[in-house]
Parts: C-alpha cells; sequence; structure tokens
C-alpha cells in the first residue's frame, strides 16, 4: 500500500477506535477526491427529494426516513467510504467482510485481521441490496439508492415487528430499535428515543456537498410496546466510573472468547490498574469516525478487537462508558500506550470539524478529563492528554498505518482551557517553543476541507512559504495539504526545542529533520517547558522507538520478550528534542482469555531506562543510556 494512501478517510472496510480506536486511515477513501464544501450545487434539494421519493416507495414516514439517517450519519454520504464500524453513506449501511487491526486496537498481535463476523447487524448492506435487487456497490456508492437500501430495510423490521408496515409515525418505534443494530435495550431505545425526539422538535441543515435537508417537527408519541418482539436484553449495567454532574452511564464493551483457542478473544484485556503496578498516565483523545450508536454497537461486538472506556455523543454530551478503567482496551493501536490509558471516544468525523465537535461534546469531555485526572493521578498538560494521532506505531510499518484523529480540527486551546490547563506560557528557557496558534483566527489553506479553524501550523523544509513541506519518512513524500496528512503538521500544545531562526520564521527538530514555520511577532508559539535531550557525546546517531519495552533479561522464564523494534528515523548528533518523562521499561503480558488475570497476566518491570519526547507529530521513546541531559531545564 502506498504509505500517503491512507490520507483522508479510514481505511478498508472496517478501520477501528471506533477508539475505532483505531483503525488505519485509507486512501481508497476520498484519495484525490476534493469535495464541494458549502458548495453551490445544481440541486440543492436533490437529498430532499430522495428521502421523499423513497419513503413513498416503501410506504415508510418520511420523518422517520430522515431523523434515522440524522442520527447515524447527520445526512453525510462522507464520499461513500466506510465509518470506523463498517458503515456506508446516509444510512450507514454496514459492510463488515473483515476487520483491519492496523493503527488501532491492541497493537500486540502479530496477525492484521481476523475472519469476517457473521453477526446480521453487520451486514445490512448485503440485506439492503439484496431486497432492491442490486449490487451492493450501487449503494456504497449512490446516495439515493443508499437512502432506498435503508427504507426497504426499515419496512422489512416493520412488518417483522408489528406485522405491517404502518401508516403512522407512532407505530414505527420497534423497526427503528432494530435498525439500531443491538441488541441491548439501553442502546436500541436509546436510539429510538433520539430518532423521536428530532421527529418531535425537528431538525434542518446544509450538507458539506451543499444540500439542504428539513426534517419538519410534528408531535408523535411512539408505541414504546412495540418493543417486546426483539426480546432486548434488558440488563441493568451498573457502575459508570464518571463524575455526579455528567450524563453517564455504562453498556460493557465484548470481552468474549470467540472460538477455541483461548488466544482468539477480544475486545479488551482484563486487569487491575493502577494496583498491579500499571499506572494510568495518559489520556487518549479519539473521534469515532461514525455515530454514537455504531461505535458503541462495534465495542460491544466480539468481532470488533477494539473498544475504548469512554464514548461521548456530540449532540448533549452524554457519556457511555464500556471498560472499566482498570482493565486494558484496546483503544490506541500500540501496547504500551493502552497499558497505561484511557481511551475517550467524541462522536464525529475529523474532516468534519466544527460539525460535530460542538460545546457540549468538549465540556462534556473537559469535565471527565478533569474528573480522571484527579483520580489516577494524571498530569493536566498537553503531554498526558494527547490526540489517537499523537500515538507512534509499535514498528516502522505501524507507525505508517496509525490513525490521525481528532485531526485538524479539534480546539485543543479551548479544550485545554475547560480541562482547566489552558495553554500559556511557561517559565522555561526561551529555546523551547510551545506551538498555540489562535484556534479561532488560524485558518491555513486544506485542500480536502471546507476553510474553518484549525490547530496546526504547517512545516515547510526552508524558510520560505513556497518551500516543500515536510517529508516524513514514514510517508511517501513530499508534504501536501492534505487534513490528515500528520506529517507537515505542528498541532496546539505540541513542545520542540528552537534549532533557528530567520527572520518571521523559526526552525525547531522535528522528526529528525529541521522543519521551519512561519512565527511573526511569535503569535503561533508561547514559551515552553522540558527536559532537553540530545544523542550522547562520541554517538553519531540513535534510534527512536514507539514503545518503552523492558529489556529481554526481565522477563521470566516461559514468557519471550516483547520485540523493542526501531523506528524509521534517527536523532543524529548535535540536534535536541524536549521530553516529558522518563520511565522505566515494563510490559503487561497479556495474551489468553481469563476470568483470573492474576493467574494467567503478569507486570513485567526492568530496568532499562527510557524518556518519552515529542518526536515529530507523534510522540517516542528514546533510551535513557543513548542519551544526555542539555541545557538549563535539567530537572529530572
Amino acid at each position: 500500500m502506498n504509505k500517503r494512501s491512507w490520507r483522508g478517510w479510514l481505511t478498508g472496510v472496517m478501520v477501528t477506535s471506533l477508539a475505532l480506536t483505531g483503525i488505519p486511515l485509507s486512501s481508497k477513501m476520498g484519495q484525490g477526491i476534493t469535495p464541494a464544501v458549502y458548495a453551490e450545487v445544481k440541486n440543492a434539494d436533490y437529498l430532499q427529494n430522495a428521502f421523499a421519493a423513497a419513503a413513498k416507495e416503501f410506504q415508510v414516514p418520511e420523518r422517520i426516513l430522515l431523523s434515522v439517517s440524522y442520527h447515524v450519519s447527520r445526512w453525510e454520504h462522507h464520499n461513500g467510504e466506510p465509518s470506523v464500524s463498517g458503515g456506508y453513506g446516509l444510512m450507514h449501511l454496514t459492510d463488515v467482510d473483515q476487520v483491519d487491526l492496523r493503527g488501532t486496537g491492541k497493537g500486540d498481535v502479530d496477525k492484521e485481521s481476523m475472519p469476517a463476523p457473521t453477526d446480521p447487524s453487520l451486514h445490512t448492506l448485503d440485506e439492503a441490496a439484496r431486497l432492491l435487487g442490486l449490487d451492493p456497490e450501487e449503494l456504497k456508492k449512490d446516495p439515493k439508492q443508499n437512502i432506498r437500501g435503508a427504507a426497504a430495510l426499515l419496512a422489512k423490521y416493520a412488518r417483522d415487528t408489528v406485522g405491517k408496515v404502518p401508516a403512522e409515525e407512532s407505530n414505527w418505534y420497534s423497526a427503528v430499535a432494530k435498525y439500531s443494530g443491538s441488541k441491548e435495550a439501553a442502546v436500541a431505545l436509546d436510539f429510538a428515543d433520539q430518532v423521536f425526539s428530532s421527529i418531535n422538535n425537528g431538525v434542518e441543515r446544509q450538507t458539506t456537498e451543499g444540500y439542504k435537508v428539513r426534517l419538519t417537527p410534528k408531535k408523535v408519541q411512539p408505541k414504546r410496546e412495540t418493543v417486546n418482539s426483539l426480546n432486548l436484553r434488558n440488563t441493568n449495567f451498573t457502575g459508570a466510573d464518571c463524575p455526579i454532574s455528567l450524563a453517564c452511564r455504562f453498556i460493557p464493551a465484548a470481552y468474549e472468547q470467540r472460538s477455541q483457542d483461548p488466544s482468539d478473544y477480544g475486545n479488551y484485556d482484563l486487569a487491575d490498574r493502577p494496583k498491579s503496578g500499571l499506572d494510568i498516565r495518559y489520556i487518549v483523545i479519539h473521534d469515532t469516525e461514525g455515530s454514537y450508536q455504531s461505535a458503541i454497537n462495534w465495542f460491544a461486538n466480539p468481532a470488533a478487537s477494539a473498544s475504548a472506556q469512554y464514548v461521548i455523543r456530540s449532540a448533549d454530551g452524554q457519556v457511555t462508558q464500556m471498560v472499566n478503567n482498570k482493565h486494558v482496551a484496546w483503544q490506541a493501536g500500540n501496547w504500551y500506550f493502552n497499558m497505561h490509558s484511557i481511551g475517550l471516544e467524541h462522536e464525529g468525523y475529523a474532516m468534519k470539524g466544527a460539525t460535530w465537535y460542538n460545546e457540549q461534546l468538549y465540556r462534556a469531555s473537559a469535565k471527565l478529563v478533569r474528573y480522571l485526572a484527579r483520580k489516577y493521578d494524571i498530569p493536566l498538560d498537553r503531554s498526558h492528554i494527547i490526540g489517537h494521532d499523537e500515538i507512534p506505531g509499535t514498528s516502522p510499518a505501524r507507525q505508517s498505518a496509525m490513525h490521525s484523529d481528532p485531526g485538524p480540527f479539534w480546539d485543543w486551546e479551548h479544550y485545554m482551557e475547560l480541562v482547566g490547563a489552558p495553554i500559556t506560557p511557561a517559565k522555561g528557557i526561551g529555546q523551547i517553543v510551545t506551538i498555540k496558534p489562535h484556534f479561532r483566527t488560524n485558518k491555513p489553506p486544506v485542500e480536502d476541507a471546507e476553510p474553518q479553524p484549525a490547530n496546526f501550523v504547517y512545516l515547510h523544509t526552508a524558510p520560505d512559504q513556497n518551500a516543500p513541506l515536510l517529508d516524513d519518512p514514514a510517508l511517501s513524500g513530499p508534504g501536501t495539504r492534505k487534513g490528515l496528512d500528520w506529517g507537515d503538521k505542528a498541532v496546539t500544545g505540541q513542545t520542540y526545542y528552537v534549532a533557528d531562526r530567520q527572520g518571521d520564521w523559526v526552525a525547531i527538530w522535528y522528526g529528525g529533520q529541521k522543519a521551519w514555520f512561519h512565527n511573526p511577532k511569535g503569535k503561533n508559539t508561547v514559551r515552553g517547558k522540558g527536559i532537553l535531550i540530545t544523542p550522547k557525546a562520541g554517538k553519531t546517531e540513535i534510534p527512536v522507538y514507539g514503545v518503552a519495552y523492558p529489556e529481554a533479561s526481565a522477563y521470566p522464564e516461559g514468557i519471550s520478550p516483547a520485540a523493542i523494534v526501531p523506528l524509521q528515523y534517527k536523532i543524529t548528533a548535535g540536534q535536541i528534542y524536549v521530553a516529558s518523562e522518563k520511565v522505566k521499561g515494563d510490559y503487561y503480558y497479556a495474551k489468553t482469555f481469563t476470568l483470573d488475570p492474576a493467574a494467567t497476566h503478569k507486570v513485567i518491570i526492568g530496568k532499562e531506562e527510557y524518556y518519552r519526547i515529542q518526536f515529530n507529530h507523534r510522540h517516542a521513546f528514546v533510551k535513557a543510556s543513548d542519551v544526555e541531559i542539555v541545557g538549563k531545564n535539567k530537572k529530572r
């Protein structure tokens, strides 16, 4: 696969973290496509008319069809490419043939994929195509056929649950609940309630392709008793670890053995953090690249091989916890970071920005982060509250395949203010800078998104706007102005050492290179702080790692040491990077399904020490034995 080919949307049919939680961004999704964002279209009512026609053809109330679509896609087709949970188009018709584990999930497996899951809720595209007598590819690519397929499915679900295709919206509650794809009453009924709430209140918006869609309000009292025929699981889940001021519930991610092989299981590992010695050190910010509903469904499905501790809804900030914080969720695509972090999935799409990232979402998430930071003693700074796009791969191949969420339009400046840790000038030396362009006025050109505020500055190979953008070795160069091209962007809150200055331009050491960005009168930075490290005297270059695992001698007999593979970078003599912490290598050995992790799993702590550094767009590790501390900030 071309090393830049994933840029654009999510990879393959399935791609993780949700958080999800990680699956790699693929070029199939949008390579060479520049969306007509809020563009003028020949027929602004195209989608409205498509909904009306499908509703009439299949005798599904138009408001039902519109509201279901709004809650699974916001009426966005996403170029016919799949969401993280394998859903296509405006109606999120699912086609999960194979789960791609690169860039997400456990991040400590040799195999890259697993067989296709058989759950019918993960194959609604095929069923809809069969009902229409069309090739499934037509439903993926053509918005009109996608809507028709969903209307046919809803009509079938109505016949299955109430014995007919009813004329009144109130009798469609069970069909809508079934469309959710969940067998859990708490999830399916919440989805149906949201759909009917929108019918009662009405919604209208203009899509990113310029289409205008309106759901006119109508007071409807749904007949909830119709769901009895679905035989939903009505488990009373309790124990969500949330602040009392948040609307929070607990719905468990699947923890199941999938075959006779005890190593074939999902979607997280049992642990006893932090009591077992695995401290919780980071909070990882994800976006779902799909709907709140689809993320929850996916994590609750044992086929997912992915999960996250929390999922947060855009519309109102509702929080669903899915993995107990003491356990290790498969969310970051890097086992080391999974071991030491809590993952937060936010409903939305990286390239849609404020369409999903609204104030309710930011405030609910920040309140949760403040609570978790207090409880688990996590530092409230951008070195410990990090994006999924800042997580390194565990090997060169994985570095190229890691995710790019929450993306360029996540407002880190405002978010850290809400968290209670605003990005302000530090008392560090002047040679350390923290990136901080003012979000609301920072609008760098992004060729595959509408003009809007962004959280980054572009990095060039020379102090000139016409100089090429930086080429990261993990990607095929040169850099581009695509939103998810992380190799040439420095993001708000990231901290670097100043390598050079020339007029209004500043150069930083970044990924083994000197990277230049425009910084007139210092408007894009504040003074930063940290531990300054450089290769030890006599070393011409040193390796960089994506994990901080123990040395081989630390492992007990019978446990094979975890591989420590250098990434595709070198730090050469004279380069200086900013470290945020020094840690001993550790590893959580958890390879099999178990109900007694104390008996089968083991925390291994070594003597080898590492510094975690802001290396490029992502964090990385260097061995303490390879470096020395320089400059005035020598505190350990």
